[in-house]
């Protein structure tokens, strides 16, 4: 059994598990004068209904420096306080914890002193008994000195660098990941269809034509139990007289947890200081807040951009090691277990959330049971009118997260969630194994997998505000990495379909198919239905499939029906007042999803040559960008409440 021995006393005289707590930590600090008795007397309130330590609390509201708490607790337990830049860690303890424990405890094996007695480093010294416990049986006596929870942490990452990097590339297990994949099956499909139209054209239009028609059917009905739901919840809003009033719904529980938002930044160093404005715009107690600036190691721009722009305490940086894999997943799956929060968010670099939306996001949490894995929020644009690209782009945006998404929750359906404004429970994103770091839409991905594991998702009505990708060939390419994660997503819950139909049952499995499979079979396969308008206005097929005159008209209904099914999908979406003006760009959607086929095609040739490439979305061009900031709230009146 290890043994926490107390420096205060000798060895032999008093051996134990905690340290002697001679004095109360806000009375030491009263006494010094690191702290106002006003201050103190507001820290000590909050607190009472606030998960967390005063220390962290007096720190976050910049009642108490770093330095005077840092000398306050090593004083109160009696504790050295040793330099671990100067001095780091032993290379040769590495084996006696892991990373991931000494990161959730706050500590990390140090040193060992003459009489060979391990030393630990810690942040939180009252837990001794819980990390003398954490070590293995072998470790022997052990002494302890103390540094902040930074410092611990950076010991941490110089010890156990190699291990971190590994765990974020293969957090999720590899029966859920695609990084085991390989690429003969796409390579296969797409050499067997130029032969298949060498040797019967007919055959490859025909097939290729039903797998259309299925695909526009699910759409159609997509589209249609999206607008059912929504509809509905006017009703209900309409009948309840509208929607109550905001008062904080977050004073009815009795300690508030603490929220971890973490933010991955690669090459954003002209969105940074609107970014750092727009989160301190965040209307949520500054102790229970951890903002995690997540950053590549070798972004130097970014990370001068933050060192200039002077983060308050309860935001940070978390570098991450660079490694051949760049993707957004990676980092996020590094930055996990620095977290503190019990609830982990993740916004975008140019997000505007609405003020109020962590309250909202804790409130829904605390209303429901523990089945509740994931709140998504409304994801909306603020450069709406830029051109004729950005105002398609939100009518979309305003279908996927206003209708067909929220529709899916309501029937109880997988809902594959958004990149960002999504909260987890962190204990059910651990036992999901974080994010896929080889999906290139992890977002979607992770909706699968919390429905295969019976959790749920709902939405809540508010909104962060996005940058619309509103040049061309940036949108294309933004596109095609979204289409090859669909393909990937599909191509690894597939594996095993059986397997899968038990998951999520007939419903769930059929849902799957529609969303991601339909998704890249239809844009890609679009040329095949654009033929048939050929037909419409001369007669004649661009195939002879011998198909009847009435098989021929039932086609051109069924197009027109998903055209109209798309315009009322975009109108119903953007009936709200701030939307409205979008409703004469509506029609024009049919011209503006060609561009999507484009990026199909992009997709599936990168699926075959670069399946793990992470084609980067710049931002930072939008004409209003400069002036977009959190705003006003507003209610997304389009999301059933559930």
């Amino acid at each position: 059994m290890t043994v926490y021995q107390s420096p205060l006393v000798p060895q032999a005289a008093r051996p134990r598990l905690c340290p002697t707590r001679p004095t109360r930590l806000g009375e030491m600090l009263l006494a010094e004068g690191a702290v106002s008795p006003a201050d103190m007397v507001t820290a000590l309130a909050a607190q009472k209904r606030e998960n967390v330590r005063l220390g962290a609390l007096l720190l976050a509201r910049g009642m108490v420096t770093q330095a005077a708490l840092d000398a306050a607790l090593a004083r109160q337990f009696g504790l050295r306080q040793p330099d671990l830049r100067a001095i780091p860690p032993e290379r040769a303890l590495a084996p006696l914890a892991r990373p991931e424990t000494c990161l959730r405890l706050g500590f990390v094996p140090w040193r060992r002193d003459l009489s060979g007695r391990l030393v630990l480093a810690v942040a939180e010294p009252d837990r001794m008994a819980v990390i003398a416990a954490s070590l293995p049986a072998d470790a022997g006596p052990v002494h302890m000195v103390f540094a902040n929870r930074r410092e611990v942490e950076a010991a941490i990452v110089a010890l156990y660098r190699d291990a971190l990097l590994l765990r974020a590339e293969t957090r999720c297990a590899a029966a859920d990941s695609c990084r085991g994949r390989s690429r003969l099956a796409p390579l296969l499909c797409a050499s067997v269809l130029p032969v298949l139209l060498a040797l019967n054209p007919a055959l490859l239009f025909g097939l290729i034509l039903a797998l259309c028609v299925l695909t526009l059917i699910s759409g159609i009905v997509l589209r249609l139990a999206g607008a059912l739901s929504t509809l509905t919840a006017r009703a209900r809003h309409i009948r309840g007289g509208g929607f109550r009033s905001r008062r904080d719904g977050t004073a009815t529980i009795a300690r508030l947890p603490c929220v971890s938002v973490l933010v991955p930044l690669h090459r954003e160093a002209d969105v940074l200081p609107r970014l750092v404005d727009r989160l301190n715009a965040i209307d949520y107690p500054r102790e229970l807040l951890d903002i995690c600036l997540v950053v590549e190691e070798k972004d130097a721009q970014t990370r001068d951009a933050i060192a200039a722009a002077g983060l308050p305490p309860w935001m940070r940086t978390i570098a991450v090691p660079d490694a051949r894999l760049k993707t957004k997943p990676r980092a996020m799956n590094y930055a996990l277990d620095f977290c503190r929060g019990t609830i982990v968010g993740v916004y975008d670099a140019e997000d505007a959330p609405e003020p109020g939306q962590i309250r909202a996001v804790v409130e829904r949490f605390h209303a429901r049971g523990p089945d509740l894995a994931c709140v998504q929020g409304v994801l909306d644009y603020y450069n709406s009118r830029q051109n004729w690209l950005a105002r398609c782009f939100t009518v979309e945006y305003a279908a996927w997260f206003r209708l067909v998404l929220p529709g899916l929750q309501s029937l109880g359906l997988p809902v594959p969630l958004g990149g960002t404004t999504l909260f987890m429970r962190r204990d059910v994103l651990e036992e999901l194994g974080g994010w896929d770091a080889h999906n290139v839409t992890e977002d979607a991905d992770l909706g699968m997998r919390i429905a295969r594991r019976g959790y749920r998702v709902e939405f809540i009505r508010s909104v962060t505000r996005e940058e619309a990708t509103c040049h061309p060939w940036r949108w294309v390419r933004q596109r095609s990495r979204w289409l090859k994660g669909f393909a990937i997503t599909w191509a690894t819950h597939m594996r095993n379909p059986r397997r899968l139909r038990a998951d999520l049952g007939w419903s769930g499995f059929l849902t799957l198919q529609a969303l991601f499979l339909g998704t890249v079979a239809g844009f890609a396969a679009a040329p095949v239905l654009w033929s048939f308008w050929l037909w419409t206005l001369t007669g004649t097929a661009p195939v002879d499939l011998n198909l009847p005159d009435w098989a021929m008209w039932g086609l051109g209904g069924l197009f027109l029906l998903s055209e109209a099914s798309i315009i009322a999908a975009g109108l119903i979406a953007t009936a709200g007042r701030e939307h409205r003006h979008l409703w004469p760009w509506v029609p024009t959607l049919h011209f503006y999803f060609p561009l999507a086929t484009l990026a199909a095609w992009k997709a599936l040739y990168e699926l075959v040559s670069r399946p793990f490439y992470w084609d980067k979305t710049d931002h930072g061009h939008s004409m209003t960008g400069g002036a977009a900031k959190a705003g006003p709230e507003r209610r997304c009146s389009h999301v059933p409440k559930t």
